[in-house]
């Protein structure tokens, strides 16, 4: 290929880079907010992208997972409509509760006070007590674009860079009738429109120090949740 031909073809891919950014309101190459090892290798882009919003299962130990690093490492999150969220049991994921803003009633008007807490914080978790409007939804999208906050929704959620959910429990630690629970492995299972198909993996949630951990190998993916991908609850 010959450089004008090399030239050519750059300037496509730079032109159709621009054109998706602007379609999606964000930087491709804008810096994640961090997560655990085990959950990075998942997710596209290794972290969860500012502007982005994703679609969790209903475990609360996955959302503390998600919460544990950037809180840490200095950003502000929230967690809107979850009144029975322990602040003690985050504190013990290891969420920064200095940092950490809890909204556990935000009533019928869930929607703008998730968008006017996405103003100040750049890390919202939110659990809908019922299903928005698409015109409603799009707007709440794009604010989470113009502020390049990450939205974390607990049920399903159009248009999402990728849907995380975790199934298979199996808890070591207990003999035959005797012993005490030590840990717990899940699959985390991540869909994106960014794959071919779902990325799985084994886990430790909690692992020894409470967080999330690299368990055994990653497990396959079943066939039938590649073609559907259902979220499942795991408490």
């Amino acid at each position: 290929m010959g450089n004008a031909a090399v030239a050519d073809a750059a300037g496509t891919v730079r032109a159709l880079r621009a054109q998706l950014e602007r379609m999606q309101g964000r930087r491709l190459d804008t810096p994640v907010l961090p997560v655990p090892p085990a959950l990075a290798a998942l997710l596209p882009g290794g972290g969860l992208r500012p502007g982005a919003s994703y679609s969790l299962g209903r475990s609360t130990s996955l959302l503390f997972a998600l919460l544990a690093r950037p809180s840490r490492e200095g950003s502000w999150c929230a967690a809107i409509g979850m009144p029975h969220l322990g602040a003690e049991a985050a504190r013990a994921a290891g969420v920064d509760l200095e940092r950490l803003v809890l909204v556990p009633e935000p009533g019928e008007r869930w929607l703008t006070v998730t968008a006017t807490v996405a103003d100040v914080l750049p890390v919202v978790a939110v659990r809908p007590p019922a299903r928005a409007k698409d015109a409603d939804i799009a707007r709440l999208a794009a604010r989470m674009r113009e502020r390049e906050a990450v939205l974390l929704v607990q049920g399903p959620w159009p248009q999402t860079e990728a849907m995380i959910d975790v199934g298979d429990p199996s808890w070591s630690g207990l003999g035959d009738g005797y012993g005490l629970l030590e840990g717990r492995e899940l699959t985390v299972t991540v869909t994106s429109r960014r794959f071919p198909m779902p990325r799985s993996g084994r886990v430790l949630l909690p692992d020894a120090q409470g967080g999330l951990a690299a368990g055994q190998a990653p497990a396959s993916v079943p066939a039938a949740a590649r073609e559907s991908a259902p979220l499942r609850a795991v408490g």
